[in-house]
């Protein structure tokens, strides 16, 4: 079976219709009755058995009267049988003696539990996503899983579990992708959630991280590494940077001809630079009174 339409009429109409019709029923037994009483034409009884049915009829219909609201969609059911869904908002008559049930087709979001998981380089991590869906087929939504709701926020958390193992919680080269890489994960786990709920009737329109952390027992130790990472990195730059102040400086002297510097005077001009250059501490410079050579 798949998702169809019910079949429905305009609501008022047939609400009009069924309460004429039910209180014709209703006046013409009564006077059957009455004419029955008086000694009137036993065919009168024929009429009043024809209003009761008629009468019966017109409330039966009124059972099948239900209204949808906008984004909402109901799943109607007769005797257990699926026989189609309603999505247009409005005021409508169904088939009467069925049962309806609602499901809403708004967009929801919800956010999972922080789940401790072992990343890909097995640092343990805590880690959390938020995931904004909808629900596009109610016949999937109603009869497909137990409970869509539970169905979906149970397979979010089996996702996140299963890209947090894929990746490491921060990357060593440039080229890796790790979970601090926020478009690119969260593009993976929305089509990964969308592989896993299309089956239920939903649709994942987004799903993000919104918490990512090492686990408290190696935070520290964690953090110390970063600083470390980032110290080094620092320095790098640092010196790759002098070096090409120096390299410059020495052009510029040879070029313009200040200065004709041996090796040995260019090498000790170079280390001056590099301490100057590279040091944590601002230098002192001591001022040489003497010739160049002293």
């Amino acid at each position: 079976m798949e998702f169809r339409q019910a079949w429905r009429a305009n609501g008022f109409t047939v609400a009009a219709g069924s309460l004429l019709v039910l209180v014709v029923c209703i006046v013409g037994g009564v006077a059957s009755v009455a004419g029955m009483a008086n000694g009137a034409s036993p065919a009168l009884a024929v009429v009043t058995v024809l209003a009761v049915i008629v009468g019966v009829a017109a409330l039966m219909m009124l059972t099948g009267l239900t209204v949808v609201s906008p984004n909402e969609a109901k799943v109607v059911q007769f005797f257990g049988r699926y026989v189609g869904s309603l999505s247009d908002s409005g005021f409508f008559a169904v088939m009467p003696l069925t049962d309806r049930r609602t499901i809403t087709l708004r967009i929801r979001n919800f956010e999972t539990q922080k789940l401790k998981v072992n990343d890909a380089d097995g640092n343990p991590v805590e880690i959390a996503a938020v995931v904004v869906y909808r629900v596009v087929d109610s016949f999937k939504a109603a009869f497909a899983v137990d409970d869509y709701e539970e169905y979906v926020e149970t397979q979010s958390e089996a996702a996140v579990r299963h890209l947090a193992t894929s990746y490491p919680y921060d990357s060593h080269s440039e080229v890796g992708v790790s979970l601090r890489d926020g478009a690119q994960i969260a593009e993976e786990l929305t089509e990964e959630l969308r592989e896993r709920t299309q089956l239920a009737g939903i649709e994942v329109i987004e799903a993000r991280i919104t918490h990512l952390a090492y686990a408290p027992e190696i935070a520290q130790a964690m953090l110390v590494r970063q600083q470390a990472a980032q110290v080094v990195a620092a320095r790098k730059q640092i010196v790759e940077g002098a070096v090409g102040m120096v390299g410059l400086a020495l052009d510029r002297l040879s070029e313009q001809g200040v200065v004709e510097l041996d090796e040995e005077r260019r090498a000790g001009m170079v280390s001056n630079l590099l301490v100057v250059l590279c040091g944590d501490r601002a230098t002192q410079p001591v001022v040489n009174a003497g010739s160049l050579y002293a």
